[in-house]
Parts: C-alpha cells; sequence; structure tokens
C-alpha cells in the first residue's frame, strides 16, 4: 500500500543508520496495509506516522567511579514511545551493544507487546552500553545510582514504569530501586522486577520462559499436540532460556541444547537444569564449566552451531538476529515444525520467511515474550493495591494471558485472510487497540 510504504521510506530517511529500528518497522508495518486500507481514516490523521515515531527520546551520560578510583562514562537512554492504552512500560538493557537503534526496535516492538497482554499499559525502553558483567555489586551500585540519578526525572508509578532486561536483573532493580527511592521520597511501583520484600511480585523471575512455554502448548494444542516426548532447543541461559527450560521439562519434552555468548552445551541425554542454575544463577559463570559436571555433555565455541543440532522446537531466547536465514534453512532441514521466541527480534526477516514458506508454526516475539511484561503490569497492580498475590495465581492469570494472546492473534490472522500468519495476525491484534487509542485523543 503507497500510504505504509511512504511512510517506511520517511522512517528510514529520517533515522539513517539505524538498522535495527528500521528492520523491526519493515516488519510491523509491512503486516498492517490490510488494516489501514479498511480504516482510512488513519491515513487522514497521520496515524502510522505517529505509531513509528517515540512520543519523547531521552539520552543522558551516565558517569560512575569503579573500585580503582577510576572515572568512567556510559550513555544512559529512555525511548517513550508510546502511552495512549497506558503508561509506558518496558525494560532497561545494559549491554555493550545497547545504542539509540536497538532502544527504538525494542520500544516499537513494545508497543504491540503490550497491547496484545490486554492490560493498560504503553511501550517504551531504554538502558546504556554499560557492561556488568565482570564488575563488583559495589561498581554495579555505583552506576545504578547514577543511572536513576537522571532517570528519576522521566519515570514514574503512572508515567513511565520500567522493569529488566539483558543486564538488568534483581540486583540492579534493587540498586536502581533504591535510589529512586531516595531521591523523590516516595515507595511506590515506579519499577518492576523487585524482590519480595520491598513490593515484588512471585512468578515475576520464571514469567517470560514460562509465558513462552505456555503460549507454544496453546499452539501445539490447536493441533493436537503437546510438548511430551518432544526434542527442544533453547538458545541463552538467562532467566528467560532458564525458566523456559523448566517449564518445557515439566511438560514432557526434552530440552538438549543450551548457550550464551562464548558458546553452546548438546546434551543428548536432556540439560540437567540445576546444574545451570547452580553456573548462571548461583556462581555467575559461564555455560562451558557444565561438561565438567555432566561427562556426556559437548561444549562448543560459538553460538551459531547450536541451530544444527535437530529438534521438534526451537525457543531462540537470547537477542536479536541470532537466527539467520541459513540457519533457519538448518532448522527446517533438520525436522523442526515450531519456532517460537522468547528474545526480542531473535529471527532476521529473511529466516521469518523461510519458516512461513515451509509450514513451520512461527510465534513472533511480540506475542511468544509477553510473558515477562505482563507479570510485570500484574505488579504493577498488586503494588497499587498493596496486594500480595500468590505464586499459584499470578501463574494463572499468566497463563490465561499468553493463552488469550495465541487465539487474539489467530483470529485477526483468520480475519485477514493469512490464517497461520501469527506475525501479520499479533501485529494487527495489538496495533487495532492501540490505534483506537490514538484515534479517541486527536491529534497528540
Amino acid at each position: 500500500m503507497k500510504y505504509v510504504q511512504q511512510v517506511l521510506e520517511n522512517l528510514k530517511k529520517n533515522n539513517p543508520n539505524e538498522p535495527e529500528f528500521h528492520q523491526a518497522a519493515t516488519e510491523i508495518l509491512s503486516t498492517l496495509a490490510p488494516v489501514v486500507e479498511k480504516h482510512p481514516e488513519y491515513e487522514a490523521a497521520g496515524l502510522l506516522e505517529r505509531f513509528v515515531e517515540p512520543e519523547r527520546v531521552v539520552m543522558f551520560r551516565v558517569p560512575w567511579v569503579d573500585d580503582k578510583g577510576k572515572v568512567h562514562v556510559n550513555k544512559g537512554y529512555r525511548v517513550q514511545f508510546n502511552s495512549a492504552i497506558g503508561p509506558y512500560k518496558g525494560g532497561l538493557r545494559f549491554h555493550p551493544s545497547v545504542n539509540l537503534s536497538i532502544i527504538k526496535f525494542l520500544g516499537l516492538e513494545q508497543i504491540l507487546k503490550n497491547s496484545l497482554t490486554g492490560l493498560p499499559i504503553g511501550g517504551g525502553k531504554g538502558g546504556s552500553d554499560f557492561d556488568p558483567k565482570g564488575k563488583s555489586d559495589r561498581e554495579i551500585m555505583n552506576f545504578c545510582q547514577s543511572f536513576m540519578t537522571e532517570l528519576y526525572r522521566h519515570v514514574g508509578a503512572d508515567t513511565d514504569v520500567p522493569a529488566g532486561d539483558i543486564g538488568v536483573g534483581g540486583r540492579e532493580i534493587g540498586y536502581l530501586f533504591g535510589q529512586y527511592k531516595r531521591i523523590r521520597n516516595e515507595h511506590v511501583g515506579v519499577l518492576t522486577g523487585r524482590g519480595l520484600t520491598y513490593g515484588g511480585s512471585l512468578v515475576r523471575t520464571e514469567a517470560t520462559g514460562y509465558g513462552l512455554v505456555y503460549i507454544t502448548e496453546e499452539a501445539l494444542k490447536a493441533r493436537g499436540d503437546s510438548f511430551e516426548g518432544k526434542t527442544v532447543i533453547i538458545s541463552g541461559s538467562g532467566n528467560v532460556a532458564i525458566y523456559a527450560c523448566e517449564k518445557a521439562q515439566s511438560l514432557g519434552a526434552k530440552v538438549v541444547a543450551m548457550y550464551d555468548s562464548d558458546g553452546y552445551i548438546h546434551d543428548p541425554d536432556g540439560i540437567n537444569l540445576e546444574v545451570v542454575k547452580d553456573i548462571k544463577e548461583v556462581k555467575r559463570g559461564r555455560i562451558k564449566e557444565y561438561v565438567k559436571k555432566v561427562k556426556k555433555a559437548i561444549y562448543k565455541e560459538g553460538c551459531k552451531g547450536i541451530w544444527t543440532i535437530p529438534c521438534d522446537i526451537a525457543l531462540p531466547c537470547a537477542t536479536q538476529n541470532e537466527i539467520d536465514a541459513e540457519s533457519a534453512k538448518i532448522l527446517v532441514k533438520n525436522g523442526v515444525k515450531y519456532v517460537a521466541e522468547g528474545a526480542n527480534m531473535p529471527s532476521t526477516l529473511e529466516a521469518i520467511e523461510v519458516f512461513q514458506k515451509s509450514g513451520v508454526v512461527f510465534l513472533p516475539a511480540k506475542a511468544a515474550n509477553a510473558g515477562g511484561v505482563a507479570t510485570s503490569a500484574l505488579e504493577m497492580a498488586q503494588s497499587s493495591g498493596r496486594m500480595f498475590w500468590s505464586f499459584e495465581e499470578v501463574d494463572a492469570k499468566l497463563k490465561n494471558i499468553m493463552v488469550s494472546i495465541y487465539h487474539n492473534m489467530e483470529d485477526a490472522a483468520k480475519e485477514y485472510g493469512c490464517e497461520g500468519n501469527y506475525v501479520l495476525g499479533a501485529n494487527i491484534a495489538g496495533f487495532i487497540k492501540v490505534a483506537t487509542a490514538m484515534m479517541a485523543h486527536g491529534i497528540v
């Protein structure tokens, strides 16, 4: 459609040198033409132009001092993308790869992901090019306190509620929250992923991984199938990967491979998750240490080789663009039937095309990994009501949300004549809710 194409061309022209943002915008906008054709009032209101332009971009320096007294300066970001259906909501990522393009791609995806949950939260994202790897607790505290000393001006319980992401776990959230509380003199739900002793929610640690498996389980169920006896590959070894592995194993699957940024492990007998948890959560070590404790397992340097291992289900849970067209073709050749994205945009556009043309059931990140932000929103609700729900209560709410997401994107795909295309279904289902709210607010 001409209008959609023009918006995409202008976006690329006005935001040069931002390839990740271009990729996310291309994937989303290319599926929205049927909706825009059905609603010509969107073009008249310049809705797509406003949809792809952040409401606010905050960039700032973050000076901090290491244990040797040396001063470092990192870049900090918060992109407040869209607040049409609720306060901005999205994680903070601390990783050397972080730049404005990555934060904007994540923020744009977050709008639709948050909309799909059915909860009243808008889209945002933030972070820094700071690398927590190898830093002491004191150094990380120094950085987090400096980061929040600027960020506090732009966030709030009813304005913008950040959460964790890559490099930002419970430790970092604690330091960030402590600094916010000290500066603002208020104890509110301004951050999610907090500890259970100061306003956090049960299931938050497990949420993205569990949610990923719940939505995949629903896709299997719709086809008269289940996880029982399936061979699964999971990339990554952080929270998402660990708890996706835990839930998949509980449903009878055999997870045979995981990785970190150095390389991957292959355990044909099935991953011993307790060993992985000890290495990654307790000792903060590297995945290669697994083979010292599990003799039949093998370790190989580099990450790409993990996709050459035959499997029924692939759950990429590490980072963006980890599966390219070449890896997708190998997965298909080796018999993969389901690919569900636990990370944000882990498959390239070319890889997605390979999966879809090959008949693989492909569940995109904005739907498949929405469990984390859904549970964050449940944490916000508990904070607002001064309540605390049991593990079973939160887990049941999470599962219901993920099952609803599956059926909503399936219904949207059917309505627009593309049954089984869950990329289109997820984008349209999420977009319509946001677009309706934006139209109701007028030109703002």
